[in-house]
């Protein structure tokens, strides 16, 4: 994790909150686009029927991927089974951040800067940026001035592209359907037709 404290620029953007560590507002982790780790609540051969059974309504429903609410809530679902605990870590390293009381100069020296003994800087008791990185390495977070940006790990995007075959392929399938019906009635009204004109 790095933070940092930079009073240069700020951002006004409305923070949806599930509370404050600090001066810094947490993120709303029911938000779509904020994963953390949640157990699932299905087999994976449970989501795949629930997520060909969604498309299929969808479709019905004139509605594609996002624009429904059944669909926004499985990729939620599916995708935070693989999600890293971004509420630990966020919460975890905020409130470790803040625990310390020494404050950091406020110019750094370069050499430990790169050497990595400098895990974050503070002055006083306002943070303005943080980033919050998985076990692996893979950057999960970020925070900047009031507002929460979310990054999706390998292992997120892997299933939620899993996802949108399987949605896909059964929206598409019951289009397919859905266009042969209405053709085959089409076909079965114009028979009648009387083309001697």
């Amino acid at each position: 994790m790095r933070i940092e404290n930079n009073n240069t620029f700020t951002q006004s953007s409305a923070v949806l909150s599930t509370g404050k560590i600090g001066n810094v507002q947490l993120p709303d982790y029911t938000d779509f686009h904020f994963n953390t780790k949640t157990e699932p609540v299905m087999s994976d051969e449970g989501y795949r029927t629930a997520i060909i059974e969604q498309a299929k309504k969808d479709q019905a429903a004139g509605k594609f991927q996002s624009e429904s609410a059944g669909f926004r809530n499985l990729v939620k679902s599916y995708v935070s089974a693989v999600s890293p605990d971004r509420k630990r870590m966020i919460s975890q390293g905020l409130a470790t951040v803040f625990k310390n009381n020494n404050q950091q100069p406020k110019t750094l020296n370069l050499i430990d800067y790169l050497l990595g003994s400098v895990k974050y800087k503070k002055e006083v008791k306002n943070v303005s940026y943080a980033e919050f990185n998985d076990s692996n390495g893979e950057m999960v977070a970020t925070y900047s001035n009031g507002s929460w940006t979310f990054y999706g790990t390998k292992a997120e995007n892997a299933r939620e592209s899993e996802l949108w075959c399987i949605y896909n392929d059964a929206w598409n399938n019951a289009a397919r359907e859905s266009q042969g019906n209405s053709i085959a009635s089409i076909g079965d009204t114009t028979g009648a037709i009387d083309l001697s004109v």
